[in-house]
Parts: C-alpha cells; structure tokens; sequence
C-alpha cells in the first residue's frame, strides 16, 4: 500500500499540463456556447412564466375573496329583509308624528313586552295609544311603563274582543313634549315561542298646531 501511495505521488509531481492544449479546448467550448444575450433570454423565460403564474393565482384568490365578501353582504341584507313575523314591522309616520312597534328582545317562553316608540317634532297637547295583544292562549297583564312621567297619562288594561287591550291617555293640561317616547306592554302567556303576527296598536294625537294626526301598525 505505501509503494502505491509513492508512485501516485511520483505520478502527479511529473505531470506537466500541457497549457496550449487546454486553451484549445476552452476556445472551443467559446465557439459552440450561445451568445450571452441569449443566455439571458433563456434564463429570463421560467422566470417571466413563474411571475405570470404567480399573478394569475393572486388574481383567482382576489377574485375568490370578492365574490365570498359580496355573498355575505348579499345573504345579510336577505336576513334583514326576511326578518321572522314578530320582530319588528315597517314604521308609520302622519306630519309630526313617527312611530314603529316591536317585541322586545328580552322576552322569554313564559313572557313579552310589546315596545311602541313614538317620535313628535311639535308638542301634543291631547294623545291617546291603544295595543291590542291577541289571546293566544294564557295571555294576561303584568303591567305598562312608558318613558314620560306616569302621572301624565290615565292608562288600563281590559280583556276585548278576543285581545288583551291596554290603553294610554294624556290627562287634561298636560303635554307629550317633542322627542322620543316609548310605551310598553308587558304580559304573561302560554308556554313556547309566540306569535305576534296579530297584535295592533293604534295612536291618535293632537299637534300644539291644533292639527289632528294618526299613526299606527303591528310589531
């Protein structure tokens, strides 16, 4: 093994390159490479197809991701405009006069509040609301509350006609100043959801114009 070692070493410190022999090889190699601009343009194309692909696939998610955001968009306005019976109608307004009835959200299986707003522009000076809650089966008051002082109105409830009926209205000399007021029924019933779909409510007014005016809708 040592005398093989030797005569590789041997070997290599004889060997001279032959240098003329190695340049004709390179210039060889020089002559059949392509140009440098064409090396360039070859190596530019898998860059150039990499960055199209690239852009192609940021276009589809974009374009993805647009068309998931317009969807919920579209499925939320669905939402609000099939809004299930019970949860709110459309408002009702005469001259000064707005109003909109709704069931209050924290109503429960055993009980409801039935919420109408009202908003006047003009002070009143004669005012008077009714509700009518359909009986739907043990439907029975627990109450009213309004948000003006509850020595301005005369208010009861009575069972007619098929419908629990509670009714407000402002004594003499008093007035429903401009702004917003709410009104509320409460009321017990059967156990289980329950349909709101016929219960009214109904308000007549008398603006500090003299004008009459009325409003009123379901919930």
């Amino acid at each position: 093994m040592t005398d093989l070692h030797e005569e590789l070493r041997a070997a290599a410190r004889a060997h001279v390159p032959d240098r003329e022999r190695m340049l004709a090889r390179v210039e060889r190699g020089m002559a059949d490479a392509p140009p440098p601009a064409a090396r360039r343009q070859a190596l530019s194309w898998p860059r150039v197809t990499l960055a199209s692909l690239a852009a192609g696939a940021a276009l589809v998610v974009g374009a993805h991701t647009v068309a998931s955001v317009t969807g919920e968009e579209e499925r939320g306005a669905r939402q609000v405009v099939s809004a299930p019976d019970g949860a709110g109608t459309p408002s009702t307004e005469s001259g000064p006069l707005w109003s909109d009835g709704s069931v209050d959200p924290h109503s429960n299986t055993y009980w409801a509040q039935s919420n109408i707003t009202l908003q006047t522009r003009e002070p009143l000076t004669a005012f008077s609301l009714e509700v009518r809650i359909a009986q739907t089966g043990g439907v029975a008051t627990t109450g009213t509350w309004q948000t003006l002082p509850a020595g301005d109105f005369d208010v009861v409830a009575r069972e007619s006609g098929g419908a629990l009926v509670y009714r407000w209205t402002l004594k003499a000399g008093r007035t429903v100043p401009a702004g917003r007021h709410v009104f509320a029924a409460q009321y017990n019933h059967a156990e289980g959801g329950r349909d709101a779909g016929k219960d009214t409510y109904a308000s007549t007014a008398t603006a500090a114009g003299g004008a009459a005016h009325e409003v009123g809708g379901g919930f």
